[in-house]
């Protein structure tokens, strides 16, 4: 951001864009939640008789989960039982002022309920329909049942995010609900928005949770299928295979060292008295970089974690200490950027873009 931009809490790019909202549980909420932030009037349609789980977790704010209020805090909500007539033909009455409709039903469903692409798309032309499903509207596992660990298996991601000879670990977020479900709605939507400007037509968008995780695979994916080596644990430059890893300290914290380019590397290895290993350390071959991870990790456990976090905050060398999310949601650049917001029940986290003159 240049020093003399400032962050304009009131620009609204989405505002006029007017959203229905049949999606539960993570990906559609939080793609919905996104768009809300930006302005997006959102009408969630929820049914009383099949409530969002999401509602149930804890810790409970007047008697909905902490969660829930994050997702759904600037969003407006109607009950309707999609399998009544009556509610069908109040979806159908909706459509002509909501341009947009977000669901998040496994194939078909929405269809058979009346109230599917095609049915709306004879009231509202304009209309622009996403859909995000684990596995798309086509293919042999269109119907089949599927959370973000059966995705991240099936993308060949979480067979090479692992260490050798050991399991792949489940991950503490929701990597092919968020970063495939939410993200690629959002960006699908506002580019059908764009092309409906354009074009003045609407569209259909079937979003893949398992497609978009699979898409992820950008770069040790492209070099296989170019010919190049099968990503495996701990064999790439990025996931254990070089000394870009995780590090323990004396007292069983972790530092992270990001340090690939020559110029952090002699500054990661004169913090820790290791500079004799500097070509040891450019050099990426296994057995150089074998020596290299076993001589950083026995200097790191020679000091405290606050020891190391004191020492690489006065160097610019791409290390950074591994946080929990308590510290990490007062760490000063993340309260520097507001991250951590109060919203209506409680505090919150801020989506992470920042609009500036």
């Amino acid at each position: 951001m240049p020093e003399s931009a400032s962050p304009q809490s009131d620009l609204k790019p989405l505002s006029g864009l007017k959203i229905l909202d049949f999606s539960t549980l993570l990906p559609g909420p939080y793609a919905s939640m996104i768009m809300a932030e930006l302005g997006a009037e959102i009408l969630r349609v929820e049914s009383l008789s099949r409530p969002d789980l999401v509602k149930g977790l804890e810790p409970q704010i007047d008697g909905v989960s902490a969660a829930y209020r994050q997702l759904n805090d600037k969003k407006s909500v109607c009950y309707l039982d999609l399998k009544t007539p009556e509610a069908i033909n109040e979806v159908k009455t909706l459509v002509k002022d909501y341009d947009i409709v977000l669901e998040q039903f496994r194939p078909g469903v929405m269809d058979r309920l009346g109230v599917g692409y095609q049915a709306l798309r004879e009231i509202n032309r304009q209309l622009i329909y996403c859909s995000i499903t684990g596995y798309g509207q086509s293919g042999p596992y269109r119907d089949r049942a599927g959370h973000d660990i059966n995705y991240l298996a099936l993308s060949g991601l979480a067979d090479y995010s692992r260490r050798k000879g050991q399991a792949p670990v489940p991950q503490g977020m929701q990597i092919a609900d968020l970063s495939g479900g939410s993200h690629q709605a959002v960006m699908a939507i506002l580019a059908a928005v764009i092309q409906r400007q354009l074009q003045g037509k609407g569209q259909y968008l079937d979003i893949s949770m398992t497609d978009a995780a699979f898409s992820l695979n950008g770069m040790a994916g492209a070099a296989a299928l170019a010919g190049g080596e099968q990503p495996k644990a701990e064999m790439g430059w990025l996931n254990g295979g070089t000394f870009y890893d995780y590090y323990e300290t004396s007292d069983g914290r972790y530092m992270a060292v990001g340090s690939l380019e020559p110029q952090f590397q002699q500054g990661l290895l004169k913090a820790l008295g290791l500079s004799s290993l500097a070509d040891k350390c450019a050099d990426f071959s296994a057995d150089s970089q074998l020596e290299v991870k076993t001589a950083i990790q026995d200097a790191f456990l020679l000091q405290s974690f606050d020891y190391w976090c004191q020492c690489f905050a006065q160097i610019d060398a791409c290390v950074e200490p591994v946080l929990t999310f308590q510290e990490a949601s007062e760490h000063p650049q993340l309260t520097a950027r507001n991250m951590v917001k109060q919203g209506r029940y409680t505090s919150q986290i801020s989506p992470a873009f920042v609009f500036c003159e």
